[in-house]
C-alpha cells in the first residue's frame, strides 16, 4: 500500500519529467523548421567582385527566395579577411550570421603571429560551395612552353626568374612556393597589393610567372600574351582540357585548388546546420547555378559538414608546412 502510495505521489514529477524529456527531442526540428526569423548575413571578408563574393551573391539571392527573408552580402576586408572572420567568430551562434571563406582561412594561422579566432574550434562547418583551379602560367619572353623547360630555366638562374602574386600569404604566393620547394627551384617572388597590378606587369613582362585562376589566365593565354604550362588540380581543367596537371608533368604534391566554403558561428544549432547544409547542395546542383559558376572559372561543390571540417584541418597542417620551410610572415 505504500509502495502504491508513494507512486501515486510520484506520477506528477515523473509526468513533468517525461514532457519536458520529449520537449528537449522536439526542439531540434522545430528550431530549424523556425529559422531564419529576420535577415540573414553572409559576411565576406573580401572586396566585392571576387570569386568568394561572386559565390556568395548567387547563393544568397536563390536563399533569400527560398526563405522569403532577406540575405544580406556584407563585405569586410581588411587584415587578409581577419577582420570580416573575426566577427563571425563573435556573432551570435543563432543561424543569422554566416561566413563564406576560401582557403585563406586555414593559411592565415601560420602566416600571422596570432589571429583572432580559431579556424577549427570557433567555427561549424556548413558545406563546400566550389572550388577553384590555379594555372600557372608564364611570359612568352621567358621562352619556356613546358613546366619541365620552366624547371630547367629557374635552376639554370637561381633567384633570376621573378613571379607575381597579390600580396604575401595569397593563394597565388602560396601555391608558387609549394612548387619551388617541390621542384628544388629559386624564384624570386614580387608581391602586389591586389590582382590587377600583378597581372599587368606579368603582361608587361616586368615578371615571368604566376600561378592565375584558370578563367582569368586563360583569356590571356588565348590571346597569345601568356603561356599555360599546367594545372594545379587533381584532374585537368574542363576550362582548358589540353593544360596538364602538374602531376602529369612530374611535380606531384602540388595540388593548389582553392576550396570556397560556408561556415557558421561556433555551438549553432545542428539542425540549422543541417538544413542550411541540405539547401545548399540542392541549390548548387541546379544546372542553372552551375553554368554560372562555370562561367567564373569555378567547379560546383557540396560536402557534408565533417567533410569540411576535416579538410579544414588537413590543410592546416599542410600550409604551415609551406609557410615554416620558406619562412613566410603576413607582418
Amino acid at each position: 500500500m505504500n509502495t502504491i502510495r508513494r507512486l501515486r505521489h510520484a506520477l506528477p514529477r515523473i509526468a513533468v519529467s517525461f514532457a519536458a524529456a520529449v520537449a528537449v527531442l522536439a526542439a531540434p526540428p522545430a528550431i530549424a523548421q523556425a529559422w531564419p526569423t529576420g535577415p540573414v548575413t553572409i559576411v565576406v571578408p573580401f572586396t566585392p567582385g571576387t570569386g568568394i563574393d561572386i559565390i556568395a551573391r548567387a547563393l544568397g539571392a536563390r536563399l533569400a527566395e527560398k526563405w522569403g527573408q532577406p540575405v544580406v552580402i556584407d563585405n569586410k576586408p581588411g587584415a587578409s579577411g581577419n577582420i570580416g572572420t573575426e566577427l563571425v567568430a563573435r556573432a551570435s551562434p543563432d543561424g543569422h550570421t554566416l561566413l563564406m571563406q576560401v582557403s585563406t582561412l586555414v593559411m592565415n594561422v601560420s602566416l600571422f603571429k596570432s589571429v583572432p579566432y580559431d579556424p577549427v574550434r570557433d567555427f561549424e562547418p556548413v558545406s563546400l560551395t566550389a572550388w577553384g583551379a590555379l594555372m600557372l602560367v608564364a611570359h612568352p619572353s621567358l621562352n619556356v612552353a613546358t613546366v619541365g623547360e620552366f624547371v630547367r630555366a629557374a635552376k639554370a638562374a637561381p633567384g633570376r626568374i621573378s613571379y607575381a602574386s597579390p600580396g604575401i600569404g595569397t593563394p597565388h604566393h602560396m601555391s608558387m612556393e609549394l612548387f619551388r620547394n617541390v621542384a628544388g627551384v629559386e624564384l624570386l617572388h614580387v608581391p602586389y597589393k591586389g590582382t590587377a597590378g600583378a597581372v599587368n606587369d606579368l603582361l608587361g613582362g616586368q615578371v615571368q610567372a604566376m600561378f592565375l585562376p584558370v578563367h582569368v589566365g586563360l583569356q590571356h593565354v588565348k590571346a597569345g600574351k601568356l603561356r599555360a604550362l599546367a594545372i594545379g588540380s587533381p584532374q585537368r581543367s574542363a576550362l582548358a582540357p589540353d593544360v596538364p596537371t602538374l602531376k602529369e608533368v612530374g611535380v606531384d604534391g602540388v595540388e593548389v585548388d582553392m576550396w570556397y566554403g560556408l561556415f557558421a558561428p561556433k555551438a549553432t544549432p545542428r539542425p540549422v546546420v543541417d538544413r542550411l547544409n541540405g539547401e545548399l547542395a540542392a541549390l548548387i546542383a541546379a544546372p542553372q547555378l552551375a553554368g554560372f559558376f562555370a562561367g567564373q572559372g569555378l567547379v560546383p561543390a557540396t560536402s557534408t559538414p565533417e567533410d569540411l571540417r576535416a579538410l579544414v584541418e588537413r590543410d592546416l597542417a599542410k600550409w604551415a608546412g609551406v609557410v615554416r620551410r620558406a619562412k613566410i610572415s603576413a607582418e
